[in-house]
């Protein structure tokens, strides 16, 4: 048998055990990366695997791949008005956050630890971001949802916040090791990392959207695989040229994937599935990396300085910088609670033992020890605390199960599978009375193995596949409308997003399908209530507010209203009409 074959058989074995620890994650109440993390220590050298790694240089190559897969899904998945809705307060805690952060709990260690004080703050430096790869799995998979403010938020201070901790980490081994001087040379190199990366992330996504929707790639599998080699590209491209591959490749994430690209859906899937991969690995390999005997010797010294970490540095760096943004006392205190570590720190301790820093080891398992901390405790609480300082909202209107099909190349639209859930509000009503917005199109709807005419006297029943065209703007509402929620908040919708429903619809139907809600009779329709609104002659382009809901005539046919759009954003003017 050839070594690789050994190791293909141990890497399986590793990655079903930690997919069989992810679904246990919830019934223990831990964080899968915690999981993760027991995975790769129990099969090390120190636990019942036996399994010696001890190669920091290849823990690092290989983790620096995974959290750069990690992060580029994290931006494909991030909504650009979410940056621009939180993009202060985000920056300020990716960069002066760190700083402060990083200040505290290296002071701390200094003491706790009888460090120097460069060596201490090496330590803050390194254990000063939170982490990308736990944010995302625990915002998106805890199973609690927050404000989306504060999701949004969090996810991409994780996001973005890394250049800052390799900055000062690389910059205080320039320091000790070399001798390098501290002030300009380090300002130099921050804005380097920062401008390269950022410049390099920007241009990279932009072209690779070209790129991608002018090649005619024979195989639609290729798609995935042509977007992750354009991220890549961004990374390598920055890193080469003294900037940060991870802001690169997050930007060009965010760039490419808040556009529309040839097999999008089928992209992201793609993506999630690679991301998840890549946290399995590193978290294993990691767990692999430590002796859990070493951790023993270092646990009174690494409880001190994660609860420094935790209950004191990092509330007070969002104290300083949220406070004066205007944000509550709770909400500062759960974007304190979610500043987990994770994978970061631990590659960032692996730097000292690269480079044969004398307090490397000790350095190594603190930070180890710290993070192992800071998950389990603030990831397993997260949930809990969020209710407690009631952040915590209903979950989102979603489907029970979509899956596109296709992305149409040359025409605007994509063709999308439904499963209508047991739940779904859709379930036991004629298709003529759910409300979907006037362009999309149900072309076909299959129950068990029978296929049913989509007509509007059509009666749905849950199990139901329908086979829906629609428009990228356009599925947020659909997704609204087929959803399992028992009912649907209209602060749940977009609030910039102009809903374009049929005459026909009834009053009651958009209340129960959008949770907008108009005064009248809930029999009666749109055409109805604008044609009286307008003494029986509507005439094309005609705009009412009523209930703090604008209403346009979009399109007439003779004198029926066909098509009315309807703006979802607040009003606080009275009813008013204009023509």
């Amino acid at each position: 048998m050839f070594t690789i074959d050994r190791i293909i058989l141990l890497a399986a074995v590793l990655i079903l055990l930690g997919i069989a620890s992810s679904k246990a994650s919830a019934r223990l109440g831990l964080p899968v990366l915690v999981l993760f993390l027991l995975v790769g220590m129990l099969a090390g050298e120190d636990g019942i695997g036996r399994i010696a790694f001890d190669n920091p240089v290849a823990a690092h190559a290989l983790g620096t791949l995974a959290l750069a897969m990690i992060l580029f899904d994290g931006g494909l998945r991030t909504p650009l008005a979410s940056i621009q809705r939180v993009w202060k307060p985000s920056a300020l805690l990716a960069t002066v956050g760190v700083v402060v952060t990083a200040g505290v709990t290296g002071l701390t260690a200094a003491w706790i630890l009888d460090l120097p004080l460069l060596e201490g703050l090496l330590l803050g430096a390194i254990v000063g971001s939170t982490d990308a790869a736990a944010v995302f799995s625990l915002l998106r998979n805890a199973g609690v949802h927050i404000k989306s403010r504060l999701k949004s938020m969090l996810e991409i201070e994780s996001a973005s916040n890394d250049p800052m901790a390799i900055f000062l980490t690389v910059g205080l081994l320039e320091v000790l090791i070399n001798d390098a001087p501290l002030g300009a040379g380090l300002l130099h190199l921050f804005i380097l990392q920062m401008g390269i990366g950022a410049a390099v992330g920007l241009a990279v996504g932009w072209s690779a959207l070209r790129m991608i929707n002018g090649i005619k790639l024979d195989a639609s599998g290729l798609y995935p695989v042509l977007v992750a080699a354009c991220g890549l590209f961004s990374f390598g491209l920055a890193a080469n040229l003294g900037g940060s591959g991870f802001l690169a490749i997050f930007l060009s994430g965010v760039v490419i994937g808040n556009s529309r690209f040839v097999f999008q859906r089928g992209t992201f899937l793609f993506h999630d599935g690679v991301a998840w991969l890549s946290q399995i690995v590193m978290f294993v390999m990691l767990g692999l990396l430590v002796n859990p005997s070493a951790l023993v010797e270092v646990w009174l010294q690494g409880l001190i300085i994660a609860l420094v970490l935790i209950l004191l540095a990092r509330p007070l760096a969002v104290l300083l910088l949220l406070a004066p943004l205007g944000y509550n006392w709770r909400e500062m205190s759960l974007v304190s609670w979610v500043g987990l570590r994770g994978s970061v720190p631990i590659i960032l301790a692996i730097f000292p033992l690269i480079f044969g820093l004398p307090g490397a080891p000790l350095i190594f398992n603190v930070v180890f020890f710290v993070v192992l901390l800071s998950a389990t405790i603030q990831g397993s609480l997260m949930p809990l605390v969020a209710r407690r300082l009631k952040l915590a909202e209903p979950p989102p209107a979603v489907p029970a199960a979509t899956l596109e099909i296709t992305a149409l190349d040359d025409v605007d639209a994509d063709i999308v599978e439904y499963t209508l859930g047991q739940e779904s509000r859709a379930a036991g009503r004629r298709l003529s009375e759910i409300a979907l917005p006037d362009s999309v199109v149900v072309a076909m709807i299959t129950r068990k193995s029978a296929i049913i005419p989509p007509r509007g006297s059509t009666l749905l029943q849950a199990g139901d596949h329908m086979f829906v065209v629609l428009r990228a703007e356009t599925r947020v509402f659909v997704d609204c409308v087929l959803s399992d929620a028992a009912e649907v908040s209209r602060d749940a919708l977009p609030g910039n997003a102009v809903l374009r429903l049929k005459g026909m619809t009834t009053l009651e139907a958009l209340q129960r399908s959008y949770g907008v809600q108009l005064s009248g009779d809930g029999e009666l329709n749109l055409d109805q209530m604008l044609r009286d609104a307008w003494d029986g002659q509507p005439v094309e382009g005609a705009t009412i507010v009523r209930d703090g809901v604008t209403l346009s005539i979009d399109d007439m046919v003779g004198s029926r209203i066909a098509t009315v759009a309807i703006g979802l954003e607040p009003h606080a003017t009275p009813a008013r009409m204009t023509r």
